[in-house]
């Protein structure tokens, strides 16, 4: 027994010695990894104050020579680390003065990130964009059209978790070119010309959780650029001069805007723009979706039609080698929160847009114009005057269609109108189906169809209980071939005999409430 006793007590201090030598060799391991920039007792100062050496894939701006003291222009350094193939360029807490541009060549210097965590600051005092990243990518998003140089070299360059400030009146934040993936997440830019701009060709572009604040060009401008796969999620986009979200010209397609709080986005000397601009004149931009959003306010007076949403859908594609006019579309408006404007959503030359599920208030000119437009379907949303807000009697909240067909107006809920011709008013249109609204409450006439043709209007609740309301439920002028069938409304309808038939609708007796 006591042999067994002594061997194993030896076998035990054999164990405490091999843990302790594992032990002090992954502790050598780790403080060779931290550096000798740190203050430990008894290691001589000289030794602590060495240059860290920096890992394969990984270095900080530091680490090159860069100062982030907000004076020392710190673009050889930057541009230095980018060229050294480090890949994830780390900005500590600083200010870094830039006089010229980052070039990032994707395809030079491989897979390329800048990283830091919330607390560096890019000052670009020159003009151009602080960092311009530059790829090959002539491909689709489908896997199959991208090169392997691509995904070896140049996929998913990323920024994020930093800010960059302009400090030129040319000053960029972030251009992309050619590449494919780029990823642009809790960034900060502001005081600049554009935020973010997106030039040439790209694909499946991704933008989340930014602040793209106070800039006097766009927030995030897609700037005749061929790009398919957008997704602009999550992100704060206020006060740009230029517009919130623009697209102008190019090959735009899947631009997806969810969940951001995008407001004020017009100046008053600017050109026309909108909070959300679509703008297909000098090309096309189609399949979308703006869900779940608060769009609001606009820097401007009446005199500037200002707009939470534009969509300018007559463009040009060339398919074949031909060119053509098209009016571009495919889009779908839901669930957001649309207020404090000139118009809230505006389209003009549009193709299948689908508005549903929206909450409107304080559209001064319109809460809806729709203009050259076919294929609209106008849901369930809320067009509202929210008595919170006494400034609000101001506004008109009207709705408009001129010049279009092939629509449909369904589940709309309309109140309190003001200053206007009607509620909702159709010109010149055809071939539109107006079923189950609302309407409640509106100044002189609660829907106005003049010339309206080859359409229904049925089961629709049209009043006016308010104290001393006259409006007249339903008035149609001129047309031909229409149907009105099974509405109830107060007061009497005055429908052209020529416009069309009559049918099953209801007469019902005023409650006056006096309520707005």
């Amino acid at each position: 027994m006591k042999v067994v006793a002594k061997n194993q007590a030896k076998e035990m201090a054999m164990c405490k010695n091999s843990v302790c030598r594992w032990v002090m060799l992954a502790l050598g391991i780790a403080l060779a990894a931290w550096g000798g920039s740190h203050i430990f007792p008894g290691v001589p100062v000289a030794a602590q104050n060495e240059v860290p050496r920096v890992p394969v894939g990984e270095g900080t701006a530091k680490s090159f020579g860069a100062r982030g003291d907000g004076i020392t222009d710190d673009s050889a350094a930057i541009q230095t680390a980018v060229e050294s193939k480090a890949g994830t360029i780390r900005l500590p807490s600083g200010t870094y003065k830039l006089s010229k541009t980052i070039e990032v060549d994707l395809d030079k210097v491989g897979w390329t990130a800048f990283v830091g965590d919330g607390t560096a600051r890019l000052i670009m005092a020159g003009p151009g964009p602080a960092i311009r990243f530059v790829g090959t990518h002539e491909g689709t998003a489908d896997p199959k059209s991208a090169k392997e140089n691509v995904w070896d070299k140049q996929r998913m360059p990323r920024v994020s978790g930093i800010e960059i400030v302009g400090g030129h009146p040319e000053a960029d934040g972030i251009e992309a070119s050619g590449t494919m993936q780029i990823t642009i997440e809790s960034v900060l830019l502001r005081e600049l010309r554009h935020g973010v701009r997106l030039v040439k060709r790209n694909r499946n572009v991704l933008i989340s959780a930014c602040h793209i604040y106070h800039n006097k060009g766009v927030g995030v401008f897609l700037d005749h650029v061929n790009l398919h796969q957008t997704n602009i999620v999550g992100s704060h986009i206020s006060y740009n001069g230029g517009g919130g979200v623009v697209v102008r010209g190019g090959e735009v397609r899947n631009v997806h805007i969810s969940g951001c709080d995008i407001e004020a986005n017009m100046d008053l000397a600017g050109e026309l723009t909108a909070n959300v601009l679509f703008d297909s004149t000098e090309g096309s931009m189609a399949e979308g979706a703006i869900v779940g959003c608060t769009i609001q306010h606009a820097r401007t007076d009446t005199t500037r039609n200002s707009a939470n949403i534009r969509i300018l859908g007559k463009g040009v594609f060339t398919t074949k080698g031909k060119q053509q006019e098209v009016n571009c579309g495919h889009i779908t408006i839901g669930d957001n929160v649309l207020s404090d404007i000139q118009t809230n959503i505006h389209l003009s030359g549009a193709r299948g847009v689908t508005i549903t599920g929206n909450t409107f208030w304080q559209g001064y000119a319109h809460n809806l114009l729709v203009e050259d437009s076919s294929q609209i379907v106008l849901g369930a949303n809320l067009m509202e005057r929210n008595p919170m807000y006494g400034y609000t009697d101001e506004a008109k909240n009207n709705v408009v269609f001129q010049n279009c067909r092939d629509c449909t107006i369904s589940g709309l809920q309309l109140h309190y109108v003001q200053d206007s011709e009607a509620g909702l008013t159709l010109t010149d249109c055809k071939r539109m189906h107006i079923t189950g609204n609302t309407i409640f409450d509106c100044d002189k006439v609660g829907i106005l169809l003049l010339n309206l043709a080859d359409s229904r209007v049925a089961d629709n609740m049209i009043r006016d209980d308010r104290a001393g309301g006259t409006s007249i439920p339903l008035k149609a002028v001129g047309g031909r071939e229409n149907w009105f069938t099974g509405n109830m409304w107060t007061g009497q309808p005055s429908i052209d005999a020529a416009s069309g038939a009559e049918q099953n609708n209801f007469a019902a007796q005023v409650e006056r409430s006096g309520e707005k």
